[in-house]
């Protein structure tokens, strides 16, 4: 599944920003390609709000 972050961590809880890192998206526009695993859906649930999940 093909994640890009599209609106800005700034002003964003620290939990927020750690799930980002940990999907290693820390730029805007920047676009990861992940395993579909339900660990990783978890992730992009918490901060759906922030990116654009394609799959």
């Amino acid at each position: 599944m093909k994640i890009t972050l599209i609106r800005s961590m700034i002003g964003q809880p620290e939990k927020h920003r750690k799930v980002l890192r940990g999907m290693r998206l820390t730029k805007m526009n920047r676009t990861v390609e992940l395993e579909d695993t339900p660990a990783i859906r978890g992730m992009v649930r918490k901060v759906f709000h922030l990116v654009k999940v394609e799959d």
